[in-house]
């Protein structure tokens, strides 16, 4: 299994909520699934929710998960 890096996983959601690309295309892309790709960006989604700031910045919920 490929490991995945945060840098890679913020570029998957952005790519995602930003540019609108479907989450088989970025699995197959990136070899993830299409599952893991939908965590990301459900995690992104829940965040925002609750965290105004986070909504147009994904970079950096992601590096306030660390």
């Amino acid at each position: 299994m490929k490991k995945i890096t945060d840098e890679t996983r913020i570029r998957v959601v952005c790519e995602h909520i930003q540019d609108g690309r479907t989450l088989k295309s970025l699995a197959a892309e990136y070899g993830v699934s299409p599952a893991t790709v939908s965590n990301w960006v459900r995690a992104y989604r829940e965040e925002c929710l609750t965290n105004d700031e986070q909504k147009s910045k994904p970079e950096a919920w992601f590096w306030s998960l660390q």
